[in-house]
């Protein structure tokens, strides 16, 4: 299939970096990582939005930006942080794999170059957590270089702009192939920042305002009249579903048992409540208490946790016992004070609710612990990438 429709041989002009620029002067959002015009921006507060907002909305980001932003003025500052301290501020923004790279990130440009960022694209692609994109784009709006940063919102305008019909993430190397070929010498960092503004206020997936688009009369997708259809996606297949059963462990003064996941891996350096591994099948109530951190009489609570991640969904019973128990204890009203991903805070919730007369004594060993799969009225949690939550 061509990348190009035929529309685009036709568009009365080639798409113009100036008047991108012209109507990003007139409109551009005002964001709290975002300078003032005239005004050199930051390249700590550059970088900490673009690791902030990867797979993550603008509304998500703001608060824990200036909260991060308030704690940790600079670089420096977050460097002499813990992993703790960060990971207990971004409680609830998901995708913890970027806490932790944040955090090495910090560190090395402290070690490395002083405790300022790098301009040099390459440079800024060897820091932990730093890919393409992200490089481009601290690149280009920090330090005004002429490089091609493509988020979602641009790639969008771009695959509209010349009706690519190749379908994502196919795309890309097309994408990036276009924009480079657009992004000024001057005022580069304006260009990125004025790509992506128009594609959340303009060039938006659903019923885009292609009249007040500044680049509507070179767009080859609005003149077809297929706008709305681009950029294809390819079809994501069905996420399987994983199983696990939770710990609730108290002892006689009410404190709950918690402890630290491994470093590496999916949540990890997160603070959890125990649990047996995740897998594909169900677990049998025998089997699964063979996990339990401490020997005690386990009574299965009514209901489960369900949580999606990008690549599956999990399902978690809860048991509750008493007992005691190597690791971290904390008093239920200091739960707050731990670094629980979401996916540990509904777990916790869902055991506070239910813990006392409600809870039931186990069923026989050979019955599986999983309930029936069942919709919440609210859904799924929001999706988390590389198993994050």
């Amino acid at each position: 299939m061509p990348p190009f429709s035929s529309a685009i041989l036709s568009a009365s002009q080639a798409p113009e970096s100036t008047a991108l620029l012209a109507w990003y002067d007139r409109h551009r959002r005002v964001l709290p990582w975002r300078s003032l015009p005239g005004v050199r921006p930051d390249p700590y507060r550059v970088w900490l939005s673009e690791i902030m907002l990867q797979q993550t909305t603008v509304a998500t980001v703001d608060p824990y930006f200036e909260r991060f932003v308030a704690r940790w003025p600079n670089i420096a500052a977050l460097a002499a942080a813990s992993l703790d301290e960060i990971l207990q501020l971004w409680q609830g923004l998901g995708y913890y794999a970027r806490a932790r790279n944040l955090h090495a990130c910090a560190r090395a440009v402290v070690e490395r170059h002083g405790g300022a960022l790098p301009q040099d694209p390459a440079a800024l692609r060897a820091l932990p957590g730093i890919g393409e994109y992200t490089a481009a784009a601290i690149a280009a709006i920090a330090f005004d270089q002429p490089a091609a940063a493509l988020d979602g919102n641009g790639e969008r305008v771009i695959a509209r702009l010349y009706a690519v019909r190749i379908p994502l993430p196919a795309a890309k190397p097309q994408l990036k192939a276009l924009i480079a070929s657009l992004v000024p010498q001057r005022r580069a960092g304006d260009f990125v920042q004025a790509l992506m503004d128009l594609g959340a206020t303009i060039c938006t997936p659903r019923r885009p305002r292609c009249v007040l688009c500044p680049w509507r009369a070179c767009c080859a997708a609005a003149a077809a009249g297929v706008a709305e259809e681009l950029p294809v996606q390819s079809a994501k297949p069905e996420r399987p579903s994983r199983y696990g059963v939770a710990f609730w462990l108290t002892r006689p003064d009410g404190a709950v048992l918690l402890r630290r996941r491994p470093e590496k891996g999916l949540l990890g350096g997160m603070t959890e409540i125990p649990s047996t591994p995740w897998r594909a099948e169900p677990w049998i109530i025998q089997e699964a208490v063979r996990n339990a951190p401490a020997a005690a009489e386990w009574s299965m609570l009514p209901g489960l946790v369900r949580h999606g991640f990008t690549h599956f969904v999990l399902e978690l019973a809860i048991m509750t016992g008493r007992g005691v128990a190597d690791g971290i204890w904390s008093r239920i009203d200091r739960l707050d004070e731990h670094a629980l991903p979401t996916l540990m805070k509904k777990v916790a919730r869902h055991a506070i609710t239910a813990v006392g007369p409600r809870a039931t004594p186990a069923p026989d060993g050979q019955t599986a612990v999983v309930l029936p799969r069942r919709r919440s009225r609210g859904g799924l949690a929001r999706r988390t990438a590389d198993g994050e939550g």
